[in-house]
């Protein structure tokens, strides 16, 4: 599953997100966010070539439960898990060379 544009309709549980095989990408924000819209470009570049990672693009705020069990303050934060474990993550990030690097470390 590449670059995911929309937010999930529902979020999964964090016993879900902890269940998932391989490598995925967890993406957290809102369709708002002028953080993460400027952050799509960078995030799709990065994902375009890698079809084995699951990009799971949830949306974030009062309410949200799974982004506060990832303690996330900042969108768009993006937590890289390998089989449900984290690896990296990345607060807005603002280059591509981040954006790489942190799925270089999913692969690895």
């Amino acid at each position: 599953m590449p670059y995911a544009a929309q937010h999930l309709a529902q979020p999964p549980s964090r016993d879900d997100v902890d269940r998932l095989p391989g490598a995925t990408v967890v993406e957290f924000g809102t369709p708002w966010c002028g953080h993460c819209q400027r952050a799509q470009p960078l995030i799709e570049a990065a994902l375009k070539d890698h079809a084995d990672i699951a990009h799971v693009k949830v949306e974030d705020g009062p309410g949200q439960r799974l982004g506060r069990t990832f303690g996330v303050k900042l969108w768009p934060t993006l937590i890289f898990l390998k089989d449900g474990k984290e690896v990296a993550r990345l607060v807005r990030p603002q280059g591509g060379q981040e954006l790489q690097d942190a799925v270089q470390s999913v692969l690895a």
